[in-house]
């Protein structure tokens, strides 16, 4: 049953964050983190990086943005096995405001974005990937794409040097037929890429949905801690593990 591709992320903060303006306590978020490396997890999603110009400090907390002092006020130096990873939505974050690698605590950046804003999406992760940075795309509310759509997005991420790219069930609506059906196009589209998954439970199945993809050779698995996350929550950490 073992797979070493398979590798887990907690986006415990980031998507949990949305239930509460990312208004978490230090020693909240530094519980999260430590439990992230005695567990073996390989990312920990730890939020956003967003732009000022989108967001007011006076209305969400620090972990919208990540700074680089808030990061270290937590993990130091992170001298663990543990990556950090930070997501970008599209049109909230100015490619400036993502210093190179080198300089930051964060490892991966994970691009979000919904169908029409692709074309935006390939050029911010190729940016990271300049900068240093792994990088994925989570193409976003899949469930609502219409199939021809959905194939000229996977045509223009084969085009490009994105190599991590991920199934998004952003509303919670899809059977795992449906996941196995998306799973099978994307590796059809992307040969030699890494097919992650991102599962909400607004039905009960972000568990069942992300089994699917581990059967279906989906190597990069998102969940949280009881399954904290936007409205019904996501796949829950300690199930998936």
């Amino acid at each position: 049953m073992y797979r070493e591709e398979i590798k887990v992320l907690d986006c415990t903060i980031r998507d949990g964050g949305l239930m509460n303006d990312w208004h978490f306590s230090d020693e909240y978020v530094k519980a999260v983190y430590d439990a992230c490396v005695e567990s073996g997890i390989d990312y920990m999603e730890i939020g956003y990086k967003s732009s000022e110009k989108s967001y007011s400090r006076k209305e969400v907390g620090c972990w919208k943005f990540c700074d680089e002092k808030d990061l270290e006020r937590i993990v130091g130096e992170n001298d663990t096995a543990l990556k950090l990873a930070a997501m970008a939505d599209i049109g909230r974050i100015e490619p400036d405001d993502i210093a190179p690698a080198s300089d930051s605590l964060i490892d991966m950046i994970r691009v979000a974005a919904y169908a029409h804003q692709m074309d935006k999406a390939i050029w911010l992760a190729e940016h990271c990937i300049d900068k240093g940075y792994e990088v994925t795309i989570n193409f976003m509310a899949v469930s609502n794409v219409m199939e021809r759509d959905v194939e000229e997005v996977l045509l223009d991420v084969f085009k490009s040097k994105v190599r991590n790219f991920y199934l998004v069930d952003s509303f919670g609506s899809m059977y795992c037929e449906q996941i196995e059906r998306l799973i099978k196009k994307y590796q059809e589209a992307l040969p030699e890429r890494t097919i992650g998954v991102h599962m909400h439970n607004n039905m009960q199945l972000a568990f069942s949905n992300t089994v699917t993809g581990i059967i279906h050779n989906a190597n990069m698995l998102d969940a949280t801690f009881l399954g904290i996350g936007r409205g019904a929550g996501n796949c829950p950490l300690e199930i998936l593990l």
